[in-house]
């Protein structure tokens, strides 16, 4: 029997039925603001909001990536946990994600890949309630079609640990990483739009240290990207930043 990791956000952080959840992610990744030559993007980072609040910039980041929808056939999602703590790095026994979409089948090889990893372990529990990794989920389905997944709960980790696990499933043109965070909290307006501005300011000039524990809960995912980025001589380019 296939192990199925059901979504438990439907019909309260984005819609549950099919045809509205599709037509509002269709209409977030059609009011894209700013594009990129498609062919130049490995990687993206996106928000795991309720879509009311982060849809618009997911759109932007979708609409990036999906003229490579021909190209992308394994996606690496890699957020953090909100549910569980753990040290390390947790990966799924799962054989599917599910959303209202459909089923998106598990690399089950990348996954074994990166068990072998000392900072890797299957923690079922920390993928079981997470919303970080289930709220990507449409925007993928419908930007890419079919693909595969390695789904990533990105616990304690250093960015050493985090970049050689992205490293392990870095492939080819056909591997697209997806690094989930969403940036301040509960900040009045102007706080929130100066801690921000400094937190892609660090992304951008790839300063990981500049990136503090309130400013990014995807922290230990981005860390990782931009070690990993920064020796494989990758460059960064905001599409969209919000509150």
């Amino acid at each position: 029997m296939a192990i199925v990791r059901e979504p438990v956000l439907a019909g309260t952080w984005y819609p549950a039925d099919p045809a509205v959840l599709s037509a509002d992610v269709d209409g977030y990744i059609a009011g894209a603001r700013n594009q990129i030559a498609p062919d130049a993007i490995k990687a993206i980072i996106a928000p795991h909001a309720g879509y009311r609040f982060s849809g618009e910039v997911a759109g932007s980041a979708y609409a990036a990536i999906a003229p490579l929808r021909e190209r992308i056939s394994r996606v690496v999602l890699i957020g953090p946990p909100h549910k569980v703590a753990f040290d390390g790095i947790a990966t799924s026994s799962a054989d599917a994600y599910r959303s209202p979409l459909g089923d998106i089948p598990i690399d089950k090889a990348g996954v074994r890949d990166i068990l072998r990893l000392p900072q890797v372990s299957e923690l079922d529990q920390a993928h079981t309630k997470e919303q970080s990794l289930e709220i990507h989920l449409p925007f993928l389905q419908r930007a890419l079609g079919d693909f595969t997944l390695v789904p990533i709960v990105g616990g304690k980790a250093s960015p050493s640990e985090v970049g050689e696990v992205l490293a392990n499933l870095w492939g080819g043109p056909e591997t697209l990483i997806v690094i989930s965070t969403d940036l301040s909290h509960y900040l009045d307006y102007e706080c929130c739009r100066q801690l921000d501005a400094r937190t892609s300011q660090a992304i951008m000039a790839g300063k990981i240290d500049d990136i503090g524990r309130d400013q990014a809960c995807g922290r230990v995912g981005i860390k990782g990207l931009l070690r990993l980025g920064q020796e494989f001589g990758l460059s960064q380019h905001l599409l969209d930043l919000r509150n």
